[in-house]
């Protein structure tokens, strides 16, 4: 009984000098061990999402670049942690995959935890917020105002886009 409770006390020390994983072993940190890509399969170069930015645009991304995988939803599942970096890595690393048993479910899953990207998109009114810095040329200004405007959901006409441009300039520029 004493070497049962010695063994279980080294089994929880392992466990947490391990940061919680059982072990290091390739079954236990790999994700999808059991998932085998067919022979010269090349794996693409990923545009990386770093938990900035749209999740539904980096999975359109995501998926035209694996667009070779067939529609394997397991390749697609198995390859989608290396389009990550940074805090959005960070994210999928630490998820519980037994319950993404499809695509689907784990798109969701990625776009429902990124989906504050989204809500937060700027509107029409944030844009003539944007001033311009008095240590930037008028034409950077410019193209800076512009990209965020591009960013806007629904798209503005161009009436609407020159209307709020000139809302967002100093009274002196007139």
């Amino acid at each position: 009984m004493a070497s049962k409770m010695r063994s279980l006390e080294q089994n929880i020390k392992n466990i947490q000098r391990l940061g919680g994983h059982k072990s290091l072993s390739f079954s236990d940190l790999c994700m999808f061990p059991h998932i085998h890509f067919p022979p010269g399969f090349k794996t693409p170069k990923f545009e990386k999402y770093d938990g900035h930015g749209d999740p539904i645009a980096h999975l359109k991304n995501y998926c035209n670049q694996l667009r070779g995988a067939g529609g394997k939803e397991v390749l697609l599942m198995a390859y989608f942690g290396e389009s990550l970096v940074g805090v959005a890595s960070e994210w999928f690393i630490d998820q519980d995959i037994s319950h993404w048993h499809v695509w689907d479910v784990m798109a969701q899953t990625f776009v429902k935890q990124f989906q504050y990207n989204i809500d937060i998109a700027l509107g029409h009114n944030s844009l003539s917020n944007i001033k311009k810095k008095p240590t930037e040329s008028f034409k950077e200004y410019a193209i800076k105002w512009r990209e965020q405007a591009a960013r806007v959901k629904p798209p503005m006409d161009n009436y609407e886009l020159i209307t709020i441009f000139l809302e967002a300039q100093d009274p002196d520029y007139f």
